[in-house]
């Protein structure tokens, strides 16, 4: 188990936010939780859980004990005639574990390229882009209670999958409670990749690119390659542009709202969900109010894509807070709609 004091976490948060962690422990294997909960000035401080750190603004130094999860490994688990059940230590790149498993001929996550974070983080978040959620390729976790120590493993039900939700976003209000928000560290997750393998291309971007390319029958890589090539002219790297990647969630209405707003905005987007709610596109909301490109400090609204938020450099979180907060209350006063954050205020 390494411990390191006021550890710099510039580098470790994709809005590249200068902070320091007061102390930090390098999460490598179950052996430095359990050796972490051994020790008593360790186990009965708060903590916070690191993964890639792509959906966090941090808004000063850290001063809950910050865990980094650095847990590797990838391997094919299971094969059956129906899928493929692959596993991948919560500290690998999400977006590497996409890749390694179209290399090795397991199909079913393409439509979840270049999502930036760590197979940790993505059940926490229940990730999701171009109509495919990890909730419809999960096949079940392991986690270590921070507090007990206990060893466990949840299956997708267990896991209160929503839309960027999960129980690991919501604290137990008393004992017994599922909540699971800063109680808990994943270790491993385990994804079901289906058989037979059936493109999902209901993503207007995606079906545009099959249009242009001409490809009647795309492969799991056409559309791998096209998901890379869209997110990336959609969505700047955060290695050259400090973001955190989309910074509101869609909100959801019901259908009365949704008529009621096209009859104000007729171009708004939306899209109808299974549940007979409509989803509306947040980046529409925020540039029809105007603020794409605009800034505060220097925390600014991406002048490609108005659901991003950047740091031009030198940001603090306190801008970019500022910044979002601006961005909720003029969506609101117009369109009487609440924008949701997607990452976590530190």
């Amino acid at each position: 188990m390494l411990v390191e004091n006021q550890v710099p976490l510039q580098r470790y948060n994709t809005f590249g936010i200068v902070a320091k962690a007061q102390t930090l422990v390098r999460i490598r294997g179950e052996a430095d939780i359990y050796g972490l909960l051994a020790d008593p000035a360790l186990a009965a401080v708060p903590k916070f859980i690191l993964g890639g750190g792509s959906n966090i603004v941090l808004t000063g130094d850290v001063r809950p004990l910050v865990l980094k999860v650095e847990i590797a490994g990838r391997r094919l688990v299971q094969e059956t005639e129906r899928a493929w059940i692959v596993e991948a230590g919560a500290g690998e790149l999400w977006h590497d574990v996409v890749a390694w498993t179209l290399e090795q001929g397991y199909a079913g996550l393409e439509n979840m390229a270049l999502i930036p974070g760590t197979v940790g983080a993505a059940p926490v978040q229940n990730i999701g882009a171009y109509g495919v959620e990890l909730q419809d390729r999960f096949d079940s976790l392991d986690a270590i209670d921070l507090r007990t120590g206990e060893a466990f493993t949840l299956d997708a039900v267990q896991c209160g999958f929503g839309y960027r939700d999960s129980v690991f976003k919501h604290a137990p209000a008393q004992p017994g409670d599922l909540g699971l928000a800063g109680c808990a560290l994943i270790t491993r997750v385990r994804l079901r990749l289906p058989k037979p393998w059936k493109p999902e291309l209901g993503y207007l971007d995606l079906q545009r690119r099959q249009e242009e390319t001409g490809v009647e029958h795309p492969s799991a890589r056409d559309i791998f390659g096209w998901v890379c090539d869209i997110r990336s002219s959609k969505l700047p790297d955060w290695r050259v542009l400090g973001n955190a990647g989309s910074f509101f969630k869609n909100p959801t209405v019901t259908a009365d709202q949704c008529a009621d707003i096209i009859g104000r905005e007729p171009r708004i987007v939306h899209y109808q969900l299974d549940d007979g709610r409509f989803k509306l596109a947040a980046g529409w909301l925020i540039d029809a109010c105007g603020w794409k490109g605009k800034s505060v400090g220097h925390a600014a609204v991406y002048d490609r894509q108005a659901l991003v938020l950047v740091n031009r450099g030198g940001a603090t979180g306190g801008e970019v807070v500022t910044l979002a907060r601006a961005i909720q209350t003029s969506v609101y006063e117009r369109f009487g709609i609440r924008l949701e954050p997607e990452p976590v205020i530190v």
